[in-house]
């Protein structure tokens, strides 16, 4: 069975020699990377299966990074957990909107890593429908691989992809943040659901002002897929 690659971005030394050890000890391949610059020529050159990324780097930022993974067809569907500062919820919110799939804050501990890598690695492998779904003009395509809108593609990440898929099948039901974050996260979530509110607010943005009232918020609950 091939290993998965995983590239790790920090420019502390020696949190990337912890993380790269431990990482290596679970059987992954791991290569490292002390600026952005580096990072995304690694990322645009290699196969990696998942990026951990740190969001304050020298020169080009982890944001930066980030961005242009997910301007790039060919690699907008690569996994990404953002290294935060701690108790920064300015930094988490950053991460998210550029478009990562989740996020950890430092200090961590290395077995909250490990399933946060897992969680994702595995829900990145399983994602399709077993079939087309559609509502309204929107469109998610297991075999393509793909979302439309009105028959136009619409570009999404991973997780904006699972949160759709996710409403569609539920369609007409209300589910809870905490609920989309065990369904769509894969795990107990140890941060806060604000991150549930971050990507339903990019999908609302990508389906268009014209589908974006399908996406209901249920106040102090959830949403619903009406």
């Amino acid at each position: 069975m091939e290993k998965i690659r995983i590239l790790v971005v920090d420019d502390e030394v020696h949190i990337l020699e912890l993380i790269k050890y431990n990482l290596e000890q679970s059987g992954f391949l791991v290569d490292v990377a002390e600026n952005g610059e580096v990072a995304l020529s690694m990322i645009e050159k290699g196969n990696y299966n998942l990026v951990l990324l740190d969001l304050m780097l020298p020169g080009m930022s982890g944001t930066v990074v980030c961005q242009r993974v997910r301007r790039n067809v060919k690699m907008r569907k690569l996994p990404i957990i953002m290294l935060t500062a701690k108790g920064e919820e300015t930094d988490k919110i950053e991460g998210l909107d550029t478009g990562a799939d989740d996020y950890i804050t430092k200090p961590f501990s290395i077995n909250e890593l490990k399933a946060r890598i897992n969680s994702l690695l595995r829900r990145s492998g399983d994602l399709e429908p077993s079939g087309s779904m559609e509502i309204d003009g929107i469109v998610i395509d297991s075999i393509k691989h793909e979302v439309k809108v009105d028959g136009l593609p619409v570009e999404m990440t991973l997780k904006e992809y699972e949160l759709l898929k996710l409403l569609l099948l539920n369609q007409g039901k209300v589910l809870t943040r905490d609920m989309i974050l065990d369904r769509v996260w894969g795990y107990e979530y140890f941060g806060d659901t604000r991150t549930v509110d971050v990507h339903i607010r990019h999908l609302r943005r990508k389906i268009g002002q014209n589908k974006s009232e399908l996406i209901e918020t249920v106040r102090g609950v959830g949403y619903r897929l009406k």
